[in-house]
């Protein structure tokens, strides 16, 4: 098994709501904001290339939203999915799988191409993976979410006949040597792949932890929909992968891909963080 970080650019959201009740003050310091208020994120996927399968996580916001939309998101940076996933060697018809943690725009806007006024699979090759009960979350979104789950997103997925489901059963397998771990905090069964590699044992925080500047306990999102159980999800995540030595791949973290996490007398803190080819 290889695997490979696929960046596929940069783009800001309001740093308030990224750090729900910690004040600007304190989390500034870790993450500095603009004149706006916004702060840096990345759109950082990964590639797991094994055997004849090619499975990518999360494929960023993508591009076919119109100029209103992402000028509330700031986009930029030189890196986008297809050229990153050229600088490895692919293309998006070489992706046998592409596994979504959860249907927000930001993971999964790529998945879907404008063809005139057509919307298409952006990897015809591919088998598209959610669970049945985060789908029937999105495709029947609440009030509050709603702005998060992008009909263009999601819909054609299922129409084009590429999508798939797995069972909503915590470590269930999808692939040899990944399991997936489910989080009902931030939306309903976000799914975290947890992968076993080069000896060590690695996990895609997705949203459950989006950057370092996220590791102590209060510091929850406002994006969150059930912040109460993020936090329990998160300190018994933390102390585990703490205790047993995780390295946590943060789709989020606009400076760094991994980090390791230490127990010190303030709790669970960073211990050290480095790129993913680094392992």
């Amino acid at each position: 098994m290889n695997l490979h970080t696929i960046d596929t650019g940069l783009f800001k959201l309001d740093g308030g709501a990224m750090f729900g009740v910690v004040p600007k003050s304190i989390w500034q310091k870790t993450t500095p904001a603009d004149a706006n208020n916004m702060c840096t994120w990345a759109m950082r996927c990964l590639l797991v290339e094994d055997g004849d399968r090619l499975i990518l996580i999360d494929n960023g916001i993508g591009d076919k939203q119109d100029e209103k939309f992402m000028g509330h998101y700031y986009l930029h940076g030189e890196d986008t999915l297809d050229r990153s996933l050229a600088a490895k060697g692919f293309s998006r018809d070489d992706i046998t799988d592409v596994f979504l943690t959860h249907l927000h725009f930001d993971h999964c806007g790529g998945s879907i191409i404008r063809q005139g006024d057509k919307l298409r699979p952006a990897f015809k090759n591919a088998f598209y993976w959610s669970n049945a009960k985060h789908w029937d979350w999105a495709v029947n979104p609440n009030d509050r979410e709603k702005a998060s789950f992008l009909k263009e997103n999601i819909l054609p997925i299922q129409e084009s006949g590429q999508l798939r489901f797995v069972e909503d059963i915590e470590g269930v397998s999808f692939h040899e040597g990944i399991n997936i771990r489910f989080a009902y905090g931030h939306t309903d069964a976000m799914m975290l792949p947890q992968i076993q590699y080069k000896g060590k044992t690695l996990v895609y925080m997705a949203d459950l932890l989006p950057s370092v500047g996220h590791i102590p306990l209060p510091y929850v999102m406002a994006y969150d929909m059930f912040p109460l159980t993020t936090l329990t999800e998160k300190k018994a995540f933390l102390q585990e992968a703490a205790e047993k030595e995780y390295i946590l791949v943060l789709e989020h973290d606009a400076v760094n891909e991994c980090c390791t996490l230490q127990q010190t007398e303030k709790g669970i803190r960073l211990d050290r963080t480095f790129n993913l080819d680094s392992i």
